[in-house]
């Protein structure tokens, strides 16, 4: 048996997908204890309590030290000590309070990554999330209100019609898990997968289910339920793992992936065997010749020249790159005749705005550098990056917009932000609604690519070290060396080489 369960659900999903092509497919996820950790709630309620009554019982309670039900508070009150008259009057306290409008919008947090989880599959065709909660109707808008807000910062929503609530407190939680289960197959859907943290609602899917046509997935956090009732067929886990759901053969098409920093034979060489189209080149002069074109990222500035340093050329680089049928993104250290000769090597192997791409620093290639490239390569991707507009973004958005503005008139068509900028989020979903393009730049690892591919830009530039899926790509550090490989396997060192 497969023992991750987010790979297992990769799995199914891509099963069902490929036997019910026209079919809308669902996933349907409990809500308490699966997508919102509810100690959160009972670590608010609990120290709310407290300031409203003067008490002292929960002033050094941690998240970590709640390990009951939010129905079940009693050991962890005998816990603390508390004494049973306390008790009482707390846990009447509580369960007036709990579902309260103020504990439901204020209290309430995600577990790590399941609302990535979700957005990935809201983002995948004819396929579509739903909410099957024990939860009282009483409570819908609040329920919606509520996770649409946490949702907002990930690009989720949940919409009315895809929640299911029980109807009525005399209706067993069971009860109402499987007539969540019937309403949602009536409606016409798919169930894909049922992910709940009850055991007991686990089973009741399992008996109305003998196909074994849904996926049981049982989020091993807190409990009420006997562990025992997990049907044999269940898979059961508490992370919520982007890297174990998301496959390099399902990644979206409509984004453009970038291996950056190809400034060695060692990178060059792992993008050139890779399925990534684009590779980042690093461009300078030869400060021997003053007129070939190098492969550095650090200016002679900032790393002076090494004893015995040498380089890939771009010659090099281009000739092998059309070779392989790449595209080039050419991040230009300055203008003049890097860009004149730039210009020329382009064209001299082939690439033209269909494979090529221009980046450069506004303060580097000035609107004239910018002018002249759009000029020359009218359907080439010209591109600057823009971190330093993060507080005018904040602060001062339509200050920002206007020298967005003016930098497209300069033929500047795309804009790429730091992975690391302050506000990102922010940053990425403000330009999103402008309208213009953007790539996120440096994603570090397999988790925060994922995470980038989730924001759904138009670009991600990367150095794609990802062992996981077999790429041992390697950065700088601020030094401009090179820093080992992530992995071990991968030792090829540098070695001089002429154009």
């Amino acid at each position: 048996m497969m023992k991750n369960w987010m790979a297992a659900l990769a799995l199914h999903y891509e099963k069902v997908k490929r036997l019910y092509p026209n079919d809308r497919l669902l996933l349907l996820f409990d809500i308490d204890g699966t997508i919102l950790d509810m100690r959160h709630m009972i670590l608010h309620l609990l120290q709310n309590h407290d300031r409203l009554y003067g008490t002292l019982f929960f002033r050094q309670l941690k998240l970590e030290d709640i390990q009951v039900h939010e129905a079940q508070l009693d050991p962890l009150l005998t816990l603390l000590k508390v004494q049973p008259a306390d008790q009482q009057r707390i846990l009447s306290w509580y369960e007036e309070n709990a579902w309260s409008s103020e504990a439901i919008l204020e209290a309430h947090r995600p577990f790590s990554g399941v609302l990535e989880v979700i957005r990935w599959f809201q983002m995948q065709p004819n396929t579509y999330v739903g909410l099957n909660t024990g939860r009282p109707e009483f409570i819908r808008t609040d329920t919606l209100r509520c996770l649409n807000q946490l949702g907002r910062e990930f690009k989720v929503q949940f919409k009315d019609e895809l929640l299911y609530m029980r109807l009525s407190n005399e209706q067993s939680f069971t009860e109402g898990k499987v007539l969540g289960i019937q309403h949602f197959r009536q409606a016409g859907y798919r169930i894909v997968a049922f992910i709940d943290n009850e055991p007991e609602n686990l089973y009741a899917v399992a008996q109305i289910d003998p196909g074994q046509e849904i996926l049981l997935l049982h989020a091993d956090t807190i409990f009420q339920s006997k562990r025992t009732k997990l049907p044999a067929h269940t898979i059961g886990g508490n992370s919520y793992d982007l890297t174990e759901l998301i496959t390099e053969t399902s990644l979206p098409q409509h984004i453009q992936f970038v291996w950056q920093e190809l400034n060695d034979l060692h990178n060059f060489g792992q993008f050139l065997a890779s399925d990534v189209y684009w590779g980042e080149l690093d461009i300078r002069l030869n400060p021997e010749t003053g007129r070939d074109l190098i492969l550095r990222r650090d200016s002679f500035e900032k790393t002076p020249l090494q004893k015995n340093e040498s380089w890939l050329t771009l010659d090099y680089a281009l000739d092998r790159m059309r070779y392989r049928h790449k595209g080039v993104l050419l991040d230009l250290k300055a203008g003049g005749q890097v860009i004149d000769r730039a210009l020329d090597l382009a064209a001299t192997y082939g690439f033209n705005g269909l494979n090529l791409w221009f980046n450069g620093e506004v303060e580097v290639l000035h609107e004239h550098g910018f002018r002249r490239l759009a000029m020359a390569h009218p359907g080439a991707i010209i591109q600057c990056p823009v971190d330093f507009l993060a507080p005018l973004i904040v602060n001062r958005p339509e200050k920002a917009k206007m020298m967005l503005d003016m930098f497209t008139d300069w033929g500047i068509n795309r804009f790429s932000i730091r992975w690391q900028t302050a506000h990102l989020r922010q940053f990425f979903d403000q330009m999103d609604e402008w309208g213009f393009e953007v790539n996120l730049d440096q994603v570090v690892d397999l988790e925060a690519f994922l995470r980038a591919v989730l924001l759904s830009p138009h670009s991600i530039t990367s150095h794609f070290n990802f062992p996981k899926w077999s790429y041992y790509g390697r950065k700088y550090v601020d030094n401009g060396h090179q820093t080992e490989a992530y992995n071990d396997k991968v030792t090829t060192p540098a070695v001089p080489l002429s154009g």
